[in-house]
């Protein structure tokens, strides 16, 4: 019980130390680089930063209020620690924006585009590696892609081609192609920050030499292994077993030099893993 109220602790002051560094990079981003250029980025961030750009409201009050229907839908569709959390980060963001005086860095369109993305991003990945987010839209998506045939990925595709339109019809074409720019930045740098250099990678092998692969994955990549009882299709049906593991990206070379050492006629098939939980590899927690 001691042990476990202890790891409740260290999880809550992890996770708002994860908030708290994502909305200063986030506040940095925008006040140091978005801001003062016009620019704007994807996602609810991004309408916010375009009707500021429009009207002349300030973002603070802009991000507060646009994003409260998804915060709502959060707590719908995630639930109600989510929405507390969120509509925390959020409302401290707006007011970051307001009380930090952070300073342009850069006039260099390009290196705003580029960075602005990176810090923005990077703020919003370590909100979500801290159990929140600071921009809805991965909210919304989540909600329309239960409700519909389209993927979540699909789904923030459109709207933010809807919003670089937007841009481009109201700003002009060069500033919407910077906010592309600035989208790529961002987006990259969520993935890196969740799923860290280690993304993962399912590898099913079919061998005749197939125990010493799994040796070779146990003992010396101290990695799991399953293994499934098959049927040869293509030539006469014998049964085959069929090995399947999971590692990382970096120690693919690795597993494909020795299994191609062990078996060159060997059959590998690769597919990359979004999320795993549990098992023999270790994994960045994310709640």
């Amino acid at each position: 019980m001691h042990n476990h109220s202890k790891n409740k602790y260290f999880r809550f002051f992890r996770d708002l130390l994860l908030i708290t560094c994502g909305i200063f990079s986030a506040c940095f981003g925008l006040k140091s680089f978005l801001m003062p250029s016009g620019f704007i980025d994807g996602g609810v961030t991004g309408i916010s930063l375009l009707i500021s750009t429009l009207t002349g409201l300030k973002l603070s009050y802009l991000i507060m209020i646009i994003n409260i229907p998804f915060v709502i839908l959060g707590f719908t569709q995630i639930g109600k620690a989510f929405a507390i959390k969120t509509a925390c980060a959020i409302a401290v963001l707006a007011a970051f924006l307001i009380i930090i005086p952070f300073q342009p860095v850069t006039h260099d369109k390009l290196l705003i585009a580029f960075f602005g993305g990176l810090f923005l991003g990077g703020g919003i990945g370590l909100a979500m590696r801290g159990g929140c987010v600071i921009d809805g839209t991965e909210v919304l998506a989540l909600y329309i892609s239960k409700n519909s045939q389209l993927t979540v990925g699909n789904i923030i595709l459109i709207l933010n081609v809807i919003i670089f339109g937007i841009a481009a019809i109201f700003l002009g074409t060069e500033t919407a192609m910077y906010a592309i720019l600035t989208y790529l930045s961002a987006s990259k740098t969520i993935d890196f920050v969740v799923n860290g250099l280690e993304q993962y990678i399912g590898v099913t092998v079919i061998s005749e030499k197939k125990d010493e692969i799994k040796q070779f994955l146990i003992n010396d990549m101290k990695r799991g292994v399953t293994i499934y009882k098959g049927e040869g299709g293509y030539a006469e049906k014998k049964e085959i077993d069929i090995l399947y593991t999971v590692v990382t990206k970096l120690e693919m070379g690795k597993l494909q030099n020795e299994i191609r050492q062990i078996d060159p006629d060997a059959f590998v098939v690769q597919q990359q893993i979004s999320d795993i939980k549990g098992g023999v590899v270790k994994r960045h927690a994310l709640h």
